[in-house]
């Protein structure tokens, strides 16, 4: 397989920064729904974003909300535990 024909599988890093979002999310004192309302996307949106079943990829953008809304550095949501 040369170069042009690699894939990339990010499916574990999304599911890591669900439980990121999830955790900090909790640690907030905040419910899923709260959170969604806060930064403007619906409930199921956020239950998909953390659901670590769905694998649903989100926006620079809305990551920065994310960890803005939770008062976190966006590198905490995306430190990984190995």
């Amino acid at each position: 397989m040369d170069k042009k024909e690699k894939r990339f599988d990010n499916t574990d890093k999304y599911i890591e920064l669900g439980y990121n979002i999830a955790y900090y999310r909790k640690h907030a004192g905040l419910t899923q729904e709260k959170l969604a309302e806060m930064l403007g996307i619906s409930r199921q949106h956020m239950g998909a974003v953390e659901a670590p079943n769905i694998i649903r990829p989100i926006s620079l953008d809305l990551l920065f909300n994310i960890a803005t809304v939770l008062d976190v550095q966006p590198a905490q949501l995306l430190t990984f535990r190995e």
